[in-house]
């Protein structure tokens, strides 16, 4: 399932990240690369434990916290803290596909990164290339979102950044370990959650969507994993 997130960071909160970011200092995002990427990423990030990648991230947190589309499609468990990542002058990130485990920065908690996320930074039209293009079995989806917006996708999926050959792509990025850890299962929650909250919006007969929610709650007590 990939999902597009609309208007997770307001107007404000990115002209002051673009600013902040701006001024940063990047490293090669070599960095945090594991075996399969490090052949393929040529791109630059913010080093993780900069106070800047921190304080930028938390941001990015609260505002995931408050958004109950994100909510609803990750039934989020724990989440990785975001990272920030440029691409300028060809710089790209081949095909390869997410590690299955990382570990927490501090505290060497690991998470499983059931689903990946990018939030793009930058108007479409501040650079050309630098697509995301995921891989699933109906063929290779592009994603160029407005600034603002996040796309959600299993971090199974193959995918790679095209090139940028003009401007620069600003974005962060990480990884959600979901309290349902199978993207069939988790698909079937959202589309049902989906559902029910436009029945509600609707004014549909009472006990039909009381029945449908007593569904939901009790297909996500059967498959989450606390």
């Amino acid at each position: 399932m990939i999902v597009h997130i609309p208007n997770v960071l307001s107007a404000n909160q990115l002209a002051e990240m673009r600013a902040r970011l701006a001024q940063a200092t990047w490293v090669d995002g070599l960095a945090t690369a594991g075996h399969q990427g490090a052949r393929v990423k040529h791109n630059r990030q913010l080093p993780e434990d900069a106070a800047l990648a921190r304080d930028l991230g938390a941001t990015v947190l609260a505002c995931l916290e408050r958004n109950a589309l994100f909510i609803s499609a990750a039934l989020p468990a724990r989440v990785y803290p975001p990272m920030f990542n440029c691409y300028e002058r060809g710089e790209t990130f081949g095909t390869h596909v997410d590690n299955a485990v990382r570990l927490m920065p501090g505290g060497g908690d690991k998470l499983r990164t059931d689903l990946s996320a990018t939030l793009f930074l930058c108007e479409p039209d501040d650079y050309d290339g630098g697509e995301l293009l995921i891989e699933d079995t109906f063929g290779v989806h592009p994603v160029k979102l407005p600034a603002g917006h996040l796309v959600l996708y299993p971090s199974t999926s193959l995918h790679r950044v095209d090139p940028v050959t003009r401007g620069s792509r600003l974005a962060s990025f990480f990884w959600i370990q979901s309290l349902v850890r199978d993207d069939g299962e988790r698909t079937l929650l959202f589309d049902l959650d989906t559902a029910i909250q436009r029945l509600n919006q609707t004014g549909a007969d009472e006990a039909t969507r009381l029945q449908l929610t007593g569904c939901y709650h009790n297909l996500l007590r059967r498959w989450a994993q606390t």
